[in-house]
């Protein structure tokens, strides 16, 4: 795999993998309501310029003169708030396979259909064939596929931790030392992935979980904290919560819903440490046929949720799509608030994440910001469903999806 790996690397290397420009534009928002944040009180009939990739005016529209040479887009009656983040997604389905040479039409339908009409902009790959990923995003980087702004971790599980959900056939990279794990994180890292995600507990099914040894974990840490990089970890249990902790990890990429929610002394270490979860409560709708037995898992998971939330921890949104095939959002949404408010909730999916990851210029809808938007039917803060009724997605200024 790391093979393969290094291969993809060369290739991003040779043929780009920054982000690229697909043309300078001026676009203009025109008359909807805009939430600069998720605190924010709402501007009304407001207008939002962009020019070259940047916010350059927002303001009401008698305070803003629409450039003669701009593109509008009539956003009367909708709501205007910084575009999404998706913190847990794979791109491993069967559309992105071959994904440097597959028709670029197909590769925006399955992104639509997936991400962008559900307003993301911005996504963090918890785990796919970087073969297929990486070309994936040169791609959209590049404007010939409609589609977020791409971040990758590279994984490593713990040795004999092949979680049963994942076919045997397809090769995991697995560690057993501590020197194994950084190594790993320098290569992934030297390749350009931009974090890691470590499975700190494996589900075997009817088998004791496998979880990694916290020396291990931690050497995969320091590698990437020394590179100033993030560390994702994928808890089945107890156990592997406190390994996170223990390991020094940044982002609980699950709740691990269970019997009993977390620990006072957990929640302690969490806020102290800044630690970060992705709920991923849609996911646990799934994993059971038993609607009862489905009950009792989201209540947990929620429980966990608004435990951390009430301890002052940072809640990112993320949904584990390409692992799970619900791609509307509705569910995760709702979910999410029956344990936060509907400003948490919009705050989980912009300044939360971009505060969090350092991207300092996304999460806000403000001048100098990057014009990276969503626009939607209703007002998310009088109904939290708005946030799943997406009409426009735009990313630096550019339309990547547009309602029918």
């Amino acid at each position: 795999m790391i093979r393969n790996l290094l291969r993809a690397a060369l290739f991003i290397f040779l043929f780009g993998g920054a982000a690229g420009s697909v043309g300078a534009q001026t676009v203009a928002l025109t008359g909807g309501s805009v939430y600069a944040s998720p605190e924010a009180a709402p501007l009304t009939d407001a207008v939002i310029i962009a020019t070259n990739g940047v916010i350059t005016a927002i303001g009401s529209r008698s305070e803003v003169q629409i450039p003669a040479d701009a593109s509008v887009i009539d956003c009367t009656g909708k709501t205007i708030v910084a575009g999404f983040w998706n913190s847990h997604v794979h791109f491993t389905e069967a559309p992105w396979r071959n994904a440097g040479t597959a028709p670029a039409a197909t590769l925006e339908a399955h992104m639509q259909e997936m991400l962008t009409r559900w307003g993301f902009t911005s996504v963090w790959d918890l785990g796919s064939d970087p073969d297929d990923s990486l070309p994936l995003r040169r791609r959209v980087n590049s404007g010939e596929v409609p589609g977020p702004n791409i971040l990758f971790a590279g994984n490593m599980f713990p040795k004999g931790g092949h979680p049963v959900y994942i076919p045997r056939e397809v090769p995991l990279p697995e560690v057993a030392t501590p020197e194994e794990a950084a190594k790993l994180s320098r290569d992934y890292l030297a390749m350009g992935l931009d974090g890691i995600k470590l499975f700190t507990g494996a589900f075997m099914g009817d088998k004791p979980v496998v979880n990694m040894d916290p020396a291990i974990a931690k050497a995969a840490v320091e590698v990437a904290h020394a590179q100033g990089k993030p560390v994702f970890a994928h808890p089945q249990n107890k156990t592997g919560v406190d390994t996170v902790i223990e390991a020094g990890v940044d982002v609980l990429a699950h709740t691990a819903p269970g019997p009993s929610g977390y620990t006072p002394e957990q929640l302690a270490h969490f806020k102290s440490q800044g630690i970060a979860l992705v709920p991923t409560l849609s996911l646990f709708t799934t994993v059971v046929l038993d609607p009862g037995v489905t009950a009792r898992i989201v209540a947990a998971a929620v429980g966990q949720l608004k435990q951390f939330s009430d301890n002052g921890g940072v809640v990112l949104f993320g949904t584990d799509i390409g692992f799970i095939k619900l791609y509307d959002t509705s569910t995760e949404v709702d979910l999410m608030h029956r344990a936060l408010g509907e400003r948490q909730v919009l705050a989980s999916l912009t300044t939360n994440p971009a505060t969090y990851f350092k991207a300092a210029r996304k999460g806000r809808v403000e001048k100098g910001f990057d014009p990276d938007l969503a626009v939607l039917d209703g007002d998310p803060i009088a109904d939290v469903s708005n946030l799943a009724k997406v009409a426009y997605t735009i990313r630096a200024g550019q339309v990547i999806y547009r309602k029918p």
